[in-house]
C-alpha cells in the first residue's frame, strides 16, 4: 500500500475522530460520536495492519482475541459504580502500551544495523525517552488512583515525612536516566531504568492526592495517557497515532484545567497540595460536637408532603446515586412531580460522583431530558427561589465547610448552596464523611432533614407516598 494512500487514510481518520470529539459535546448527539471514532480507529487499525511493514498476523490476532474477551467480559459485568475505576484502569493500560511498544521498537532498533542513525537522532529517542517517562508515571498513577477509587487501600491523602525531596527526588532521577539514555542509546537498559524510576514518581504524586481531587487527576491521567501514545507515534513514525495522541492529550488537559477552575484550584494545588492538607476527619470540627442534637430525620411520608406544595423542586445527584442505582426511580419522581406542575431541574457539580460527567451520564442513561441538568454557576444564584432541594448522595460538593473552613481539604472549593433553599432533605444511609473525608455541617442545619435510606429506596418511597396524597 502507497505512502500516500496510508497518508490519506490517516487523514480520514483524524477528521472522524475530531468529528467523534465533538459529537460527544452532547448526549443527543453522542452515540453517533462513539460511532465516528470506532469508525474511524477501525480505519487506522485496518490501513495499519495492511501496510507492507506488517510481517506477520499470528500474534496481532492473538491479542486481539485476548483484548477482545476481555473487553466484553468488562463492559457486560462491570456496575455503573465502579466505572470511574475502570476508566483509571483503561488509562492506565494507555500509559503501560505506550511504554512496551516505544521500548520493544528501541530495543529492536539498537540490535540492528540502523542503531548508529537512530545514535544520531535526538529527536526520536527524546520520543522514546518520554514515552516510557510519560506511560510509566500514567499507568502506574492510574493503578493508585483505582485502588484509592476502589477503598482497597490510600482513601485519602497519604502523606509521610520527607515526602515532597522523595518526589523531587524521584523526578530528578527520572529525567536523569531519561537524559542519559539519550546521551548514550546503545545501554537500553537506561530506558527500563527510567520507566521503573518514572513508576515511582507516578505512585508518590497521585498517592498524596485526596479523594475530593480524584475526578481532576482521572481527567489529567487520561491527558498523559493521550501524550504518551503521541510520543510513541513520533517513535514510530505513525502519524496517525500521533494525531489520536495529541487529540487525547488536549482535551483531557482542557477538561481538566475546566475542572480546576470549577474547583477554585490550580493544577499544582491539586498535584502537590495533598501531602499539606489536614488528615481525613481533623477539619471542620469533631463529628459528634457538629450533630449532636441538631439532626432532624425525616420519612418517605413527610418529604412527599413537602413536594406536594412544592412549586420549584432542585434535585443535586452525587455518587450515592451511583451507588443505589436511582436515577430511573429519580426520573419516575420528576415526571411526577411535573405532573403536578412542579418545576423540576438538576444542579449538578462539575466534579461530583468519582469521574468527569459522571452524574451527566447516569441520568442521561434514565433518559432525563439534558436541559433539565443546570450548570453549578447558572443555578446557584436561584436556589433562593427553591421550595425543596433533594440531596441525593452528595456530600462535599454540598459541605459548607468549602467556604468556612480554611483548614478543610476542600477549603475554596465552590459547591452548589443548597442552604440558600427553604427546606433541603439529604437523602443518605448514614452521617458518614463523604470522599474528602470531613464531616458536614449542612446535615445539621435548621432548613435541612436527614432522610436515612438508601437512594433508590428513598425514591421510590417517596413516589408511593406522593401518589396516595
Amino acid at each position: 500500500m502507497g505512502t500516500g494512500i496510508i497518508n490519506l487514510a490517516y487523514l480520514a481518520a483524524a477528521v472522524l475522530f475530531i468529528l467523534g470529539i465533538k459529537g460527544l459535546t452532547h448526549p443527543r448527539s453522542a452515540v453517533r460520536g462513539n460511532l465516528l471514532s470506532a469508525l474511524g480507529m477501525l480505519l487506522a487499525v485496518v490501513v495499519t495492519l495492511l501496510d507492507r511493514s506488517i510481517l506477520g498476523f499470528e500474534y496481532i490476532l492473538a491479542g486481539l482475541l485476548v483484548g477482545a474477551l476481555l473487553g466484553a467480559v468488562a463492559a457486560v459485568r462491570i456496575e455503573m459504580t465502579a466505572m470511574p475505576q475502570l476508566v483509571a484502569l483503561f488509562n492506565g493500560f494507555g500509559g503501560a502500551a505506550s511504554v512496551l511498544v516505544a521500548g520493544a521498537a528501541f530495543e529492536e532498533v539498537m540490535g540492528s544495523p540502523g542503531a548508529a542513525a537512530l545514535a544520531g537522532d535526538t529527536a526520536t529517542l527524546a520520543a522514546t525517552a518520554a514515552s516510557g517517562l510519560i506511560g510509566g508515571v500514567t499507568f502506574f498513577g492510574s493503578l493508585v488512583a483505582f485502588v484509592k477509587l476502589q477503598r482497597l487501600f490510600w482513601e485519602g491523602a497519604v502523606s509521610f515525612p520527607l515526602q515532597r525531596l522523595a518526589g523531587a527526588l524521584a523526578a530528578a532521577t527520572t529525567l536523569g536516566l531519561g537524559a542519559a539514555m539519550i546521551a548514550a542509546p546503545q545501554s537500553t537498559e537506561l530506558y527500563w531504568a527510567m520507566t521503573a524510576a518514572a513508576a515511582v514518581l507516578g505512585v508518590l504524586l497521585t498517592v498524596a492526592i485526596g479523594g475530593a481531587d480524584m475526578p481532576v487527576v482521572i481527567a489529567l491521567l487520561n491527558s498523559y495517557s493521550g501524550l504518551a501514545a503521541s510520543a510513541t507515534g513520533f517513535v514510530l513514525q505513525n502519524n496517525v497515532l500521533i494525531i489520536s495522541g495529541s487529540l487525547v492529550g488536549a482535551s483531557g488537559i482542557i477538561l481538566t484545567r475546566i475542572m480546576c477552575r470549577a474547583m477554585n484550584r490550580s493544577l499544582a494545588n491539586v498535584l502537590f497540595g495533598g501531602a499539606l492538607a489536614p488528615a481525613a476527619g481533623q477539619a471542620g470540627g469533631g463529628q459528634d460536637d457538629l450533630y449532636a442534637g441538631r439532626v432532624k430525620a425525616t420519612s418517605g411520608e413527610e418529604v412527599a408532603m413537602l413536594l406536594d406544595g412544592a412549586r420549584r423542586v432542585a434535585i443535586v445527584p452525587g455518587y450515592g446515586m451511583a451507588v443505589a442505582q436511582a436515577q430511573h426511580a429519580v426520573r419516575e419522581l420528576m415526571l411526577l412531580l411535573e405532573a403536578r406542575g412542579a418545576t423540576v431541574e438538576f444542579a449538578i457539580h462539575p466534579v461530583a460522583g468519582r469521574m468527569p460527567g459522571h452524574m451527566n451520564v447516569l441520568l442521561a442513561e434514565a433518559e432525563v431530558p439534558y436541559d433539565k441538568l443546570r450548570e453549578m454557576d447558572d443555578i446557584n444564584p436561584e436556589l433562593p427561589q427553591v421550595d425543596v432541594a433533594i440531596v441525593l448522595g452528595a456530600n462535599d460538593v454540598v459541605n459548607p465547610l468549602a467556604k468556612t473552613d480554611p483548614a478543610s481539604p476542600i477549603a475554596g472549593m465552590p459547591i452548589i448552596d443548597v442552604r440558600a433553599c427553604r427546606t433541603v432533605v439529604v437523602v443518605k444511609r448514614s452521617l458518614s464523611a463523604g470522599f474528602a473525608g470531613i464531616p458536614n455541617p449542612l446535615f445539621a442545619a435548621d432548613n435541612a432533614l436527614m432522610y436515612f435510606e438508601d437512594g433508590k429506596k428513598a425514591m421510590q418511597q417517596t413516589v408511593a407516598a406522593l401518589k396516595e396524597l
